[in-house]
């Protein structure tokens, strides 16, 4: 995420409080009530995000994650292109062999 992101999540947050705040004033609800409605539903995003992230970060569901996993399935791709026909049997065989000890 880049930095412009964080800063317009910011005031995309903040504008969803007010607007809620605003929103409940004109309902009826006066300053105090409306403030403490608008201040708790904005907590209540800001947990669900937060237990969203720990959860992506336990699953390894991350942008980084993948993208170094992609990586590496590229790097291991361009490896076995590089291999000759002689090298791939060879490794195939190889591969045989330790299955049939197991």
């Amino acid at each position: 995420m880049r930095r412009i992101d964080v800063i317009v999540i910011g005031i995309v947050v903040f504008a969803i409080g007010g607007a809620g705040y605003l929103g409940l004033k004109l309902a009826g609800l006066d300053s105090i009530d409306a403030g403490i409605w608008s201040q708790l539903v904005l907590v209540g995003i800001i947990l669900a995000w937060s237990f969203s992230y720990v959860f992506r970060v336990a699953t390894k569901k991350m942008t980084y994650g993948q993208q170094l996993k992609d990586y590496e399935e590229a790097v291991l791709q361009k490896r076995l292109d590089e291999l000759t026909p002689e090298q791939l049997a060879e490794i195939q065989a190889e591969i045989e062999q330790e299955r049939n000890k197991s």
